[in-house]
């Protein structure tokens, strides 16, 4: 038996209590929120697991092997560095933490102690991102061209997150898993309208040493809510939509030829474009934080390594830092490396 403890229960915590809870083989023993209204709403819904309004309280259990941690993330390193001190296992909410420094000491950290490290980037574990994946994987998509994302909505505004750091995590961390490969410099632009320090809106530009070129737009002042990603390839075209109910993922096949011109004029190359049919492919239809809860017990008990483990969380934070910097630096390039 597995025993859990969940730190944190705002937004994402009883989501990760109602699923770990459900799971053969795993028991939740515990859970810690600061505000006592929230740690009611647990005893009512599960009388047998027991609260508290302090976290140590969980991270100094000695039943417990395994803490889950979704709480603001200025509190990521701190908890997660007490947890893992004290022998637990961990899945901590994205991004892995405030910094590349404390991102980093916690991988060592984890490394050393030969624990169990995930970070939550959810959308990694959703029947559609791993179904893209597969398409790619397979060359139907031929050369990957550009990857391009649009994830807006009204609100909701984080006093002390911005933007980028709030709501990019989830397209950094899906072009990682989707390509593979570290991009070679970052251009970002944004602004913050009412906060001096929290952007509201950014715009940022990646690009990569094969010719890839990925844009990631992010906002909280749009009307609508857009979570739209389009992957163009050389021999096909993928549109992900992820406020579709159903055909989440569709594949185009649609893709553009350049051939030089046989003789002298003004056109120097010939444009040929293709259009051929589109299809939608079966999605596994499973909630992904199940599946990433699944794969967490399964990281734990048989010694596996996870999808999005403490070295796909630095990265992700570092990109997040080169980000940052271009940002302050009103849009110039910065390098990776």
């Amino acid at each position: 038996m597995l025993n859990v403890g969940v730190i944190g229960y705002g937004y994402w915590g009883p989501n990760l209590v109602r699923n770990f809870n459900s799971l053969k083989g795993v028991r939740v023993l515990k859970v810690a929120d600061l505000k006592p209204d929230r740690t009611e709403k647990v005893k009512v819904q599960y009388p047998h697991i027991a609260t508290t309004n302090n976290p140590d309280d969980v991270i100094n259990d000695p039943m417990i092997d395994a803490v889950l941690i979704a709480t603001p993330i200025n509190t990521h390193y701190e908890l997660t560095r007490k947890a893992l001190l004290n022998n637990k296992h961990v899945l901590v909410e994205k991004p892995l933490a405030g910094s590349s420094d404390e991102a980093e000491e916690l991988v060592n950290l984890a490394e050393s102690k030969n624990l169990v490290m995930l970070v939550d980037h959810t959308f990694i574990y959703t029947g559609a991102v791993r179904k893209v994946k597969e398409i790619i994987n397979t060359g139907t998509l031929g050369e990957v061209l550009y990857f391009d994302s649009i994830r807006v909505n009204l609100g909701l505004f984080q006093p002390d997150m911005s933007v980028i750091w709030d709501l990019a995590p989830h397209d950094l961390s899906i072009l990682e898993y989707l390509i593979g490969s570290d991009p070679e410099g970052v251009v970002a632009t944004g602004t913050s309208h009412f906060n001096p320090d929290v952007e509201n809106i950014a715009y940022i530009t990646l690009y990569y040493a094969d010719g890839l070129i990925a844009h990631i737009n992010v906002s909280w002042l749009s009307p609508v809510k857009i979570r739209l990603i389009m992957i163009g390839g050389t021999k096909k075209m993928i549109v992900y939509d992820d406020t579709e109910p159903s055909e989440k993922v569709k594949v185009y096949d649609k893709s553009v030829e350049i051939q030089p011109a046989n003789n002298e004029s003004v056109y120097k190359y010939l444009v040929e474009y293709r259009t051929g049919d589109m299809w939608a492919p079966k999605l596994e239809n499973k909630e992904a934080l199940r599946t990433e809860a699944e794969h967490f017990v399964d990281c734990v008990v048989n010694g596996i390594k996870p999808i999005t483990d403490g070295h796909f969380g630095l990265k992700i934070v570092r990109l997040l830092e080169k980000i940052e910097e271009s940002l302050k630096r009103k849009g110039n390039l910065v390098f990776l490396g």
